[in-house]
């Protein structure tokens, strides 16, 4: 499983399992809380009345007094109410009186006037001037169907003369507890919505970092290093501070390893010339073959000192990781380059044609003329005498290509896969070898400026070279 998902996984599970128990403890809180709240209202309501009815209860028929006289109004006068979505039509108030022996004397449903209520606890306790109160379903078979009473003594010079109990059925009470308990799941819904959208937030956040991370490295292991990202997190980022400082170490490791090979492997073959030029001169040869060896000594020599210094360019190219941009117009670049040739190009009488273009491109203008004059020497080196050289510039939706085209000899298909390596050359006319560096100059300015270099070979003969900018560097 991908760590984003474990994590995903890990912060909604803690989440639910928070939302769950939070929600079961206001779940199972709604309901005694709504009937506690229910009970205070009950023993106000109870208070009031064992005040109003003192009267009725000391005349002699409390079932016809002010207190009976009124419930009979409310029973034949309906009523509309709407509380916040609950629609309330009547009257759910219970009310019954009794006298000090618990008989009951008045009944608010006329069902139990002059039955014994003294062994009832909201009768029995208040008789005894405690609180008093009980619940009791109507039918044993349905919990549901409990009423809540509560009583208040009704008192006469300082002594209890009887008890009036209000009773309401908890049924009326459970569209509040219903909608409570649906407004709860709701809300918790929308939290747990809240959360997830949270945990896909943060872990798009922490996989775009990693795949940033993860890319970065995998460019170091093709071998096209680009800068360290910006990850936003100080993990990360020491993380990638850790990398880049291994992929420096063991780049320095690796670059030092292949430059000492191949400064070996390139020097043998002027350093054998040398000694064996050495060799015969040290037996005395006539001054004819002096000369000879001597001058194979200057040219090895001149070699030599040509490789050393094209390798420390190399290098210092090497060690660059950015560049600074300027523009650069290119029909301006092009002339320079036609100029600084003009002599390799009489040589071989190899007309240059350049294609006029108005482009302007953002490089290192030094780098990038470097880079075109060395396979504009390529294409001079290739292309047979009286030949024919191009070079032109087009743009495209997102890039600008600057080729170099001859007509020469072109490039065998076994060196097309090699050709940009370091040291790699191909023989040219006369039978000599190149350093091998110019080419890779070339790819190490195209890496500075993020695009792309290719070499191929054209159906018409001879090769193309092309240099590509990428437009966020054009």
């Amino acid at each position: 499983m991908r760590i984003g998902m474990r994590l995903l996984l890990g912060y909604f599970l803690i989440v639910a399992v928070a939302a769950w128990f939070v929600l079961s403890i206001f779940v199972q809180e709604i309901k005694p809380g709504v009937r506690r709240a229910t009970e205070g209202t009950l023993i106000d309501t109870a208070t009031l009345l064992a005040a109003l009815a003192r009267d009725d209860l000391l005349s002699d028929s409390p079932a016809n007094g002010r207190l009976a006289q009124a419930f009979s109004q409310l029973h034949d006068r309906p009523f509309r109410a709407n509380i916040s979505g609950i629609n309330k039509v009547r009257n759910e108030y219970h009310v019954y009186m009794t006298d000090a022996q618990g008989k009951v004397v008045f009944d608010s449903a006329n069902q139990a006037v002059g039955e014994d209520y003294s062994r009832w606890n909201d009768v029995w306790l208040t008789l005894r001037g405690q609180y008093g109160a009980r619940s009791t379903p109507q039918n044993t078979a349905d919990p549901e169907s409990s009423v809540m009473y509560v009583a208040a003594p009704i008192v006469d010079g300082g002594r209890i003369i009887g008890v009036l109990s209000v009773g309401k059925p908890n049924a009326a009470m459970t569209p509040v507890i219903k909608r409570s308990e649906r407004r709860m799941l709701w809300a918790s819904a929308v939290l747990l919505g809240i959360a997830l959208v949270i945990g896909f937030g943060m872990v798009w956040w922490i996989n775009r970092s990693i795949a940033r991370l993860a890319r970065y490295a995998d460019s170091v292991t093709e071998d096209r290093p680009v800068a360290l990202p910006d990850l936003g997190s100080s993990e990360l980022r020491k993380l990638a501070q850790a990398l880049e400082s291994m992929r420096l170490k063991l780049e320095g490791k690796n670059y030092i390893e292949q430059y000492v090979y191949a400064l070996t492997h390139e020097l043998k073959s002027p350093l054998a010339a040398i000694r064996g030029a050495a060799e015969i001169l040290r037996e005395g040869p006539p001054p004819n073959v002096v000369a000879r060896f001597t001058d194979n000594i200057l040219t090895q020599n001149a070699r030599m000192q040509a490789l050393v210094e094209t390798l420390l360019r190399q290098a210092r190219l090497e060690n660059r990781q950015d560049i600074t941009l300027t523009p650069v117009a290119v029909d301006a670049l092009f002339t320079q380059l036609k100029e600084a040739r003009s002599v390799q190009l009489a040589a071989k009488n190899i007309t240059l044609t350049v294609v006029p273009s108005s482009l302007t491109v953002a490089a290192d203008a030094a780098l990038l003329e470097q880079a075109l004059g060395n396979l504009l020497d390529n294409a001079i080196d290739f292309t047979l005498e009286n030949g024919t050289i191009v070079l032109s510039a087009h743009s495209q939706e997102n890039r600008v290509t600057i080729q170099v085209s001859d007509n020469g000899s072109g490039i065998p298909d076994f060196a097309l896969p090699r050709i940009f390596e370091r040291f790699y050359s191909l023989p040219r006319e006369n039978g000599h070898k190149s350093s091998g560096l110019g080419l890779a100059f070339v790819s190490e300015v195209a890496r500075l400026h993020r695009g792309d270099v290719t070499l191929c070979n054209r159906p018409e003969g001879g090769a193309e070279a092309s240099f590509t900018l990428h437009r966020h560097f054009t």
